[in-house]
């Protein structure tokens, strides 16, 4: 597991975090976050690479082959997203028309497919964690864009999960041999979290990035903030992400429905 952050560094453009060509933590993927203001342009385009283009707040204008999507989205908190799934070879232009921040990430992908558009209309919603389960302590939104069910054409998937204040998310711990990067967003820029991996455990903060690659892994919010992260998997070849989840044995416990009973009876 490695977290890392560049909040203090951010530029204007093209922020990288994760470069495949020099990554050793077998994530296989290009991760960065692209800075805008009004007027700015920006042109994705790369011979073997596909790519996932997130709105997380701003508007911006999405071009591509003879189509354009006109997309708004003032938080991640309170609007859903705009995403663009495009494949190898393909000139992807945005043009901001106000600050404007983007999660891109890309990997090497030989199929070749029509780019899709993620809107609001289609994003997939999953409210997980009741308040019957764990009295609520793992309530949150778990959001796909895309994965192997709606896009078998890709060789990544990606997502959000709005984690809500003092909550957790990724729980019980679980694992997956895919690899797995979460980029984090908190409603207040001082907000944090936590994040556990394989053992270890990081402070989660604005605009920080997570690479996971083994281990059981899970994360909390802090009381008062809320917590919004993209999580993107890299299939493996031979083995792609279809919501496989093994969970942590030692905590297989925590699904049974009175798993608190014992000591809130009364909840």
């Amino acid at each position: 597991m490695t977290y890392f952050s560049k909040n203090d560094e951010l530029k204007r453009g093209y922020n990288t975090y994760i470069d495949s060509a020099l990554d050793d933590m077998g994530t296989q993927m290009d991760v960065g976050l692209l800075v805008m203001e009004a007027g700015d342009e920006w042109i994705y385009e790369d011979p073997k690479k596909e790519a996932a283009i997130l709105l997380f707040e701003g508007a911006v204008t999405y071009e591509w082959d003879d189509k354009k999507t006109e997309a708004d989205r003032p938080d991640c908190f309170h609007h859903e997203a705009y995403c663009l799934l495009a494949s190898r070879g393909r000139k992807i232009k945005l043009t901001a028309k106000k600050h404007s921040e983007i999660y891109v990430q890309a990997t090497i992908c030989e199929n070749d497919y029509e780019p899709v558009m993620y809107t609001p209309d289609t994003v997939q919603t999953q409210y997980a964690g009741s308040k019957g389960e764990l009295m609520g302590c793992m309530e949150r939104e778990i959001k796909t864009f895309f994965d192997y069910d709606n896009a078998p054409f890709s060789n990544m998937v990606l997502g959000e999960v709005l984690n809500h204040p003092g909550r957790w998310s990724s729980y019980p711990p679980h694992h997956h041999p895919q690899p797995e990067v979460y980029f984090y967003r908190f409603d207040y820029p001082h907000g944090f979290g936590a994040g556990f991996a394989n053992g270890d455990v990081y402070k989660t903060g604005q605009n920080g990035c997570a690479v996971i690659t083994d281990g059981f892994h899970s994360q909390v919010a802090a009381p008062g903030y809320a917590m919004c992260y993209a999580w993107g998997i890299r299939h493996l070849d031979g083995d792609p992400w279809q919501k496989t989840r093994i969970d942590d044995k030692e905590h297989d416990w925590l699904w049974k429905p009175d798993a608190n009973d014992h000591i809130y009876p009364n909840h």
